[in-house]
C-alpha cells in the first residue's frame, strides 16, 4: 500500500511539473512579438481597421485566464483599452469546452462615434449569404450561453456620447443560467451623473409566479428611486413569443437637476411614482419599445431661464429670469426619448400657470400654457387680473423660450386699445380662442 501511495504521488509531481512546463512555455510563446502580431494582424482582418496590441499574456495561477494590454483599434476617434482580461471555467475547460467565467475589462475609452465606425464597416463587409444568416454558428456541443461571462467587471470605463459628453463607471454583473441578470451594481464616477449609485438584484421566484423578478435601487441627487422590475414571455403569435417588461418605481426627495445635469432648468425636490412597460421579441428591443407614465410633484421648485410674471407683463416677448413656484405637479409620459409633459399645474404667489409641454428627443420644447394672475395683485390690476393668457413655449431645454400665438398678440393688441391695461389679458385670451376656432374649422 505504502508503494502505491509513493507512485500517486511521484504521478501527481510529474503531472504538476509538466504542466507547469506547458504553462511556462504558452506564456513564453504568446508573449513573443511574433504572436503578438499575428493577432493585430487578424483582429485587424476582423474587424476592417487597423488594432494594435501592447503586450499578450496567459496566466495560470491563481486563475486560468488570458490577458491583452495596449488595446487601441484605429478607429476615428480610436477606440483604447488598457486591459482586457477573459478567464475561462474550469470544468468545462477539462471537458474540452470554452466557457467565459469573467470578462475583465479596464480603463477603457469607448467613443460612440468610434463604435458606430467600426459597426458600419462590420456591416459592409458581410457578404448577401452572411447577411441572410438568422443566428451566428456554435461550435459542436457548445452551449451558446457559455459564451456570456457569467461575470463582467468593468473598471474605469469611458464612453464618450456622439456630443462629447463623457461618462466614466465602475460595474459588475453576474448572469444566471438563463443569461439574464442575477446582480448589477454601477457607479457613475465622472460625468452628467457623478456619484449615481445603482444596484439591481433577481428576486427569489414565488409559487405560481410568472416570469422572473428584480429590485432595483438607485441613490442619486441626495435621494433614492426604488421599485420592482418584472420580466416573461407572451404568445405573440401561434408559433413565436416575445419579451413583457413591467415596472413600478417611486422616486423620493431626488433633487431635479442631478438627474437632467448638466442642464439645470428647473431645480427642486422630486417625488414621483412611475409605471413603465415595454413588449419587443429580443431584450435589446426592449429598450426601444421602453414606455413611461410618472405622475410627480416638485417642491421649492425654481424654473431657470423662464420669468413666468415677466413673460405675462411683456405679452410673451420674454427671455431669461427664473421662476420660484410653490407647487409644481403634472404628468409625464415617454416612449424612446421623446417625453410629453401634460396637466401641468404651477403657482407661485399671486401668478398661476397650466398646461401641455413636449419635449423631442433633441430637447427642443414645443407646447402651450395659460398663466393667470390673481386679479389683486399689482400685476393682475395691470393687466386685467384672473384672465388667462396664452402662451406658446419653444426653444429648448437648456434656453426655453415663450410667446404669444399670432391670433393672441392680435387679440392683446384690440383689447390694449380698447382698454388699457384691464383688456391685454381679456383680449390675448380672446384672441387665443378665436385663432383657435379658426384652425379648427379648415383643418389647419
Amino acid at each position: 500500500m505504502a508503494k502505491v501511495f509513493k507512485w500517486l504521488v511521484f504521478l501527481a509531481l510529474g503531472l504538476m511539473v509538466l504542466l507547469a512546463v506547458v504553462a511556462f512555455t504558452l506564456h513564453r510563446w504568446v508573449s513573443t512579438d511574433d504572436f503578438r502580431q499575428r493577432m493585430e494582424r487578424e483582429a485587424s482582418a476582423a474587424l476592417g481597421v487597423p488594432v494594435a496590441l501592447d503586450r499578450v499574456a496567459v496566466d495560470v495561477w491563481p486563475l486560468p485566464a488570458v490577458a491583452l494590454s495596449g488595446i487601441s483599434v484605429k478607429s476615428k476617434p480610436p477606440i483604447t483599452l488598457e486591459r482586457l482580461e477573459v478567464r475561462p471555467r474550469w470544468q468545462p475547460l477539462l471537458t474540452g469546452k470554452l466557457a467565459v467565467a469573467t470578462l475583465l475589462v479596464r480603463k477603457a475609452v469607448l467613443p460612440q462615434q468610434g463604435i458606430d465606425a467600426v459597426l458600419l464597416l462590420l456591416q459592409k463587409k458581410k457578404t448577401p449569404a452572411q447577411a441572410a444568416a438568422a443566428a451566428p454558428s456554435t461550435p459542436p456541443g457548445q452551449a451558446p450561453m457559455d459564451w456570456l461571462p457569467r461575470r463582467t467587471v468593468l473598471d474605469e470605463v469611458t464612453w464618450i456620447s456622439a456630443a462629447g459628453a463623457r461618462t466614466t463607471v465602475n460595474a459588475e454583473a453576474a448572469l444566471g443560467d438563463d443569461g439574464l441578470p442575477d446582480s448589477v451594481s454601477l457607479k457613475l464616477v465622472k460625468g452628467n451623473l457623478q456619484g449615481l449609485e445603482a444596484n439591481l438584484k433577481r428576486e427569489e421566484p414565488k409559487a405560481g409566479a410568472v416570469g422572473d423578478e428584480w429590485a432595483l435601487r438607485v441613490d442619486v441627487g441626495g435621494g433614492k428611486v426604488e421599485g420592482k422590475l418584472g420580466l416573461k414571455k407572451v404568445p405573440a403569435t401561434a408559433a413565436r413569443e416575445e419579451l413583457e417588461l413591467q415596472g413600478k418605481l417611486q422616486t423620493k426627495d431626488v433633487e431635479v437637476s442631478a438627474l437632467t445635469a448638466p442642464s439645470k432648468s428647473l431645480t427642486g425636490r422630486l417625488e414621483a411614482s412611475t409605471t413603465l412597460h415595454a413588449r419587443a421579441a429580443t431584450t435589446g428591443a426592449l429598450v426601444e419599445a421602453l414606455q413611461t407614465q410618472t405622475t410627480f410633484t416638485v417642491r421649492n421648485a425654481v424654473l431657470n431661464g423662464l420669468d413666468l410674471a415677466k413673460a405675462v407683463r411683456t405679452i410673451g416677448l420674454s427671455r431669461g429670469g427664473q421662476t420660484a413656484l410653490d407647487t409644481l405637479a403634472g404628468q409625464v409620459s415617454t416612449q424612446g426619448k421623446s417625453a410629453q409633459l401634460t396637466n401641468l399645474v404651477a403657482s407661485s404667489g399671486a401668478l398661476s400657470a397650466t398646461g401641455n409641454v413636449a419635449i423631442s428627443p433633441a430637447k427642443a420644447l414645443s407646447g402651450r400654457v395659460s398663466v393667470s394672475v390673481a386679479g389683486d395683485s399689482k400685476l393682475g390690476s395691470a393687466i386685467g387680473g384672473a384672465v388667462g393668457v396664452p402662451l406658446t413655449v419653444g426653444g429648448t431645454l437648456d434656453n426655453p423660450e415663450v410667446t404669444l400665438s399670432r391670433s393672441a398678440l392680435l387679440g392683446a393688441a384690440i383689447g390694449t386699445a380698447l382698454l388699457p391695461g384691464v383688456g391685454t389679458g381679456a383680449g390675448a385670451n380672446l384672441g387665443d380662442r378665436v385663432g383657435e376656432g379658426f384652425r379648427s374649422l379648415f383643418g389647419k
